[in-house]
């Protein structure tokens, strides 16, 4: 039976007046509140996994007794914090946040590694009265905090010592649309994150925007393994409050150890269920057909339930997608099933996906035209063809535009700028960062182009500018690329800072401060990186996964040094301290590496002029050709 939503009418979306998740989520428990809201598979003791479940009546009297907890111990405004293992009390914590009509900052358990310094660094920013976490974790949570003075220590409550009974004195909370629901923290350096602001409108629109784009029915059902302090990890697991059907999860471990787990879920039907829908990032995909196919003495597998597997948060290879579906075709997945998509916190996450009835786009642009702002499509075996992956069709009742910065002015399709957005689903700004607010979520777009893509949005809109270059081609919606500096390889987020200070750490031969670290597609490195053994990599001209590169000016008085030992200690030191490969290290003469007018590190003119070629013209000595950096 397909999902009747009241909520679209004639392309838009509309809500009755101070709509919230909480309402949704009653209203399950009073219509459906014996059926399963959620399960998680538990693989911590048992490596087949227990599942933990959890009923959409016992949903909301949990959420009920926190949110009335929390209301009881803190004020409207206050910032609720949830460092949480990912398991069904992260869920309780968020939604009891919620249900309280404070904020929550969706992060995660101090004992989760290689991430305390943001964690504190996100703390510092948003200044929680409470902490919210689980009797296990508790300990844990409070020697985290100690370091901090009694006034600015938070107050800290595992939820499942709060009795059920409490849930008898929670009232509604009185936050309407405008009300911030959340904040989620985004990309940025470790020493100064920014939280999105997500308000109550903004998160019901965006979760309606995905179920669309999904084309939901009664009875789908939901599978997923991303960690809940993600955008793309929160918002998928939150579709059930909106659909009113269970969802399956499990922890992002779980599935890295085994991706088949993920694989083996995403199969089961239980009952008479529709299908199943899920997200990840493009690593994902080439791990599952790697490690995830099931082996001869296992149970077959039917992914003929699949009905759509969003590929975002990443750049989308077809060289992933390609082995994926060749993996698990014998298995009866659909063509149609992987879905390349593009979205962003400031968005709350959902921006465009491919259409559930078409298979995923794959064109080849010519390289030189891509580097001057062009897409000009040419045969997949011409010269210098680059593959290129659509992300689809925009959300209902969005808009986005390429746009020339310079005029904010849109610009025509087949000509690239950047991608600026607007509608209900884009956040309101940055927590207490009023300033860089103002420059990404209040932008006038000052003219439009004939059949313009802003049709329909007012004239005097705010748009946000998304950071990322883009454009339209045949009605399809691409990224040609990131304007941020975040480096994404393999699903996890590298600040260039940290890797840029990890170079430079570990020699001496390096200027302090004079490092640069971006990613570049495997298909736009050089071909001296795939000649060089030490890179690890051979050529795909469809693989355009993202790959690290370092670039750093020699120290005074070094020029003489070796090439290879000063690469080698480079691609040790970030291979320990970051779990990511190098796969280029390119040594350059003082003054080389271009920067920014206040004396930054110019990362994105220095990636351009590596991609071009021209950045190898101020290598300080020939030997370092020759040694294939």
């Amino acid at each position: 039976m397909a999902y009747h939503n009241p909520f679209i009418v004639n392309g838009k979306i509309r809500f009755p007046e101070n709509t919230n998740l909480v309402r949704h989520v009653e209203k399950w428990a009073r219509v459906r509140g014996d059926k399963l809201a959620y399960r998680f598979l538990d693989f911590s003791t048992e490596r087949d996994g227990v599942e933990r479940d959890i009923l959409w009546s016992e949903f909301s009297a949990r959420n009920r007794a926190v949110g009335a907890r929390l209301q009881q111990v803190t004020q409207p405004g206050d910032r609720i914090a949830i460092l949480c293992p990912q398991n069904l009390d992260y869920l309780i914590s968020f939604f009891g946040a919620l249900y309280s009509g404070r904020i929550a900052v969706p992060l995660f358990d101090p004992a989760e590694p290689g991430h305390v310094g943001r964690l504190h660094a996100v703390l510092d920013d948003c200044t929680p009265s409470t902490i919210l976490t689980t009797t296990d974790s508790a300990e844990g949570v409070r020697k985290f905090i100690r370091s901090r003075s009694a006034k600015e220590r938070p107050r800290v409550i595992a939820v499942d010592a709060v009795p059920t009974e409490v849930a008898s004195t929670w009232q509604q909370p009185e936050a309407n649309e405008l009300t911030t629901a959340y904040l989620q923290y985004t990309s940025g350096s470790t020493r100064v994150p920014s939280g999105v602001q997500i308000t109550h409108l903004n998160l019901p629109t965006n979760v309606l925007q995905v179920l669309n784009a999904l084309e939901g029915q009664e009875g789908d059902r939901g599978v997923s393994w991303l960690p809940f302090f993600h955008d793309m990890g929160l918002i998928t697991v939150l579709l059930a409050s909106v659909l009113g059907h269970s969802f399956t999860f499990m922890t992002p471990a779980a599935f890295v150890r085994r991706p088949g787990r993920w694989i083996r879920e995403l199969a089961r039907k239980p009952g008479e269920t529709g299908g199943t829908f899920s997200a990840a990032p493009n690593f994902a995909f080439e791990h599952a057909a790697m490690r995830g196919v099931p082996r001869d003495d296992e149970p077959p597998l039917d992914l003929s339930n699949v009905k759509g597997i969003l590929n975002g948060s990443e750049p989308v290879s077809p060289a992933s997608m390609r082995k994926f579906f060749k993996a698990f075709e014998p298995y009866g997945l659909r063509e149609t099933a992987v879905k390349p998509s593009y979205g962003l916190a400031e968005a709350t996450l959902f921006v465009s996906t491919t259409p559930m009835d078409e298979v995923p786009t794959v064109i080849h642009v010519d390289r030189d035209e891509l580097n001057k702002q062009r897409f000009v499509e040419v045969a997949a075996d011409a010269p210098n063809a680059v593959a290129q992956v659509s992300a689809g069709k925009v959300g209902v009742d969005e808009w986005a535009v390429i746009v020339d910065t310079e005029t904010a002015s849109e610009l025509p399709d087949g000509q690239i700028g950047e991608i600026w957005l607007h509608g209900n689903n884009l956040g309101i700004g940055y927590w207490g960062k009023e300033e860089e607010s103002a420059q990404t979520f209040r932008n006038i777009l000052k003219s439009r182009v004939p059949e313009s893509h802003a049709e329909g949005a007012p004239d005097d809109g705010l748009w946000v500018r998304t950071g990322d270059y883009g454009t339209y081609f045949k009605g399809h919606l691409y990224i040609a690329g990131r304007i941020k500096d975040l480096v994404i390889i393999d699903g996890r987020n590298h600040y260039p800072q940290d890797l840029e200070y990890t170079a430079q750490e570990s020699t001496k031969a390096l200027r302090v401060g004079y490092v640069a670290a971006f990613s570049v597609p495997a298909n736009q490195l050089p071909q001296k990186v795939f000649d060089d053994p030490h890179a690890g990599l051979s050529f795909d001209p469809e693989d355009t996964s993202e790959q690290l590169v370092i670039v750093g000016e020699r120290a005074a008085g070094t020029h003489k040094l070796e090439y290879q030992p000063i690469a080698d200690d480079i691609r040790a030191a970030i291979a320990v301290g970051h779990g990511v490969t190098v796969r280029d290290v390119l040594l350059v003469s003082a003054g080389t590496i271009p920067r920014t007018s206040s004396g930054k590190i110019g990362r994105r003119a220095c990636r351009t002029a590596y991609i071009d070629g021209s950045l190898r013209s101020g290598v300080s000595s020939p030997t370092v050709f020759a040694t294939g950096s």
